[in-house]
């Protein structure tokens, strides 16, 4: 069981933040999303007038048995592949998150292949992988509690460090299929209507992967209220992870940028634990697998951007850093009417 405690966000802060709004030098409502995002954040941040100023995008990586079905055209080892290559600097997260001036640091929640040691990189590794939920649940229960709790702690610290906007992203070979699964049972959709493509397979593999997503819960019965239950029977150590990362988050007053499909099946794991932790969160934007639609629609979070983005990585969410920081400086550092010694409608 986890236990957390996460407070409403900050409806005093809120008010001023709406009542600013109103006087700043330009009409009302002009500048759309970003005031709703500059008052959200206020709320997140109980301070209509704070400044965004340590970034961090949280990488987690993760094997999952279920490759072993013919779910995914990449072998398994390219998810270690591709973290070195995180490490190294060459993956479009590492320029995204640059050109956004934030931090990287990449997690091993349970990557099959042996990792170097290296200053970016932090393991916190439950297995070798998952097992193939095909056939038997992905973890114990004690796992998803122990990948959860792991990343409510990485929070904290970084809380400790003055962190205020984090990005969530991910990597994991055969992760969209543990996805598709969760946002099946906690959304109550059928398999077909969640599972998209992934890293490009064919309409042959996307049949199977359906057909393997369908069977698995039908054997699971996960139950959609219980995150730990769905995330123990068809989860992924990652995804659990980045669930408890949104819930620690938001514990430690902490806004988070939701990346796609498969951060946001965390998002959906961590709103069944503690529901009040959907209003720290930030959707990125809108990926173009299937399932994104409907898991962002149950959580009730509206995506900033939509530039068929499929990648993963949170690409996405480190994207959008730049926008959430020009929301709150909009807020925080516009002339108000009278400052500017300009005349307002009234």
């Amino acid at each position: 069981m986890i236990n957390i405690n996460i407070e409403p966000l900050n409806s005093e802060a809120q008010d001023q933040a709406r009542s600013r709004q109103n006087t700043l030098t330009k009409p009302p409502g002009s500048l759309g999303k970003l005031e709703e995002l500059s008052i959200q954040l206020a709320g997140i941040y109980k301070d209509p007038l704070h400044k965004i100023e340590k970034k961090m995008t949280i990488v987690a990586a993760g094997d999952h048995g279920v490759v072993n079905e013919g779910v995914s055209q990449y072998p398994q080892d390219v998810t270690a592949q591709m973290v070195l290559n995180f490490l190294s600097g060459g993956a479009a997260i590492n320029t995204i998150s640059g050109n956004s001036q934030s931090d990287i640091i990449v997690v091993d929640t349970g990557v099959i292949s042996e990792l170097p040691s290296h200053p970016q990189l932090r393991s916190m590794r439950i297995a070798s992988g998952t097992e193939n939920f095909a056939r038997r649940s992905a973890m114990t229960v004690e796992q998803a509690e122990t990948c959860i709790n792991n990343g409510i702690e990485l929070a904290s610290e970084l809380s400790l460090q003055n962190i205020d906007l984090v990005a969530c992203g991910e990597m994991g070979i055969g992760n969209t299929t543990a996805a598709s699964a969760i946002t099946a049972v906690i959304c109550d959709q059928r398999a077909e209507y969640v599972t998209g493509r992934g890293t490009g397979i064919n309409e042959e593999s996307l049949n199977l992967k359906i057909n393997v997503i369908g069977k698995a819960i039908k054997l699971h019965n996960p139950n959609p209220t219980d995150g730990i239950d769905v995330l123990h029977k068809v989860g992924g150590f990652e995804i659990g992870f980045l669930a408890g990362v949104m819930l620690g988050c938001a514990s430690n007053n902490i806004a988070v940028l939701i990346d796609g499909f498969i951060c946001t099946a965390a998002a959906l794991i961590a709103s069944t634990i503690n529901p009040r932790s959907k209003e720290y969160m930030l959707g990125s934007h809108q990926s173009v697998e299937p399932g994104h639609v409907i898991a962002l629609e149950h959580l009730d979070i509206e995506p900033l951007l939509n530039l068929n983005l499929r990648l993963g990585e949170g690409t996405g969410a480190a994207l959008v850093m730049p926008i959430v920081e020009a929301a709150m400086k909009c807020l925080t550092d516009m002339a108000t009417f009278g400052e500017a010694g300009v005349s307002d409608s009234s």
